[in-house]
């Protein structure tokens, strides 16, 4: 059901990427309430970083974290080279959002 979701929003949006993000499991970090996300694709994984944050309305001093794949993304790379070379078979990219660095990093 997913692959048909993504394959019908890759044709409708072609520049932009589906993303779900989800949170971490043992993480003290608030729920987000919105778990689907359309990227522009031109967006880096800092930018998509600071919208999560604002989403869970982390207070400044508080850090948080994004995985693909229980890998920490460059926060400079391109959302749509993060797309392409993790998207999951069912055309979307997970992303796990968490406060504590619990993976290692490219």
């Amino acid at each position: 059901r997913r692959q048909a979701e993504a394959a019908r929003i890759r044709e409708k949006y072609p520049d932009r990427i589906p993303v779900i993000v989800e949170k971490a499991e043992r993480t003290d970090i608030p729920d987000i309430d919105k778990k689907k996300y359309l990227v522009p694709a031109d967006l880096t994984v800092g930018q998509f970083v600071y919208v999560v944050r604002k989403r869970i309305k982390l207070s400044a001093e508080k850090a948080i974290f994004i995985f693909v794949k229980n890998i920490l993304p460059p926060t400079a790379a391109m959302m749509s080279a993060i797309y392409e070379e993790n998207k999951d078979e069912d055309g979307f990219l997970y992303m796990t959002y968490s406060g504590e660095n619990t993976f290692g990093a490219f």
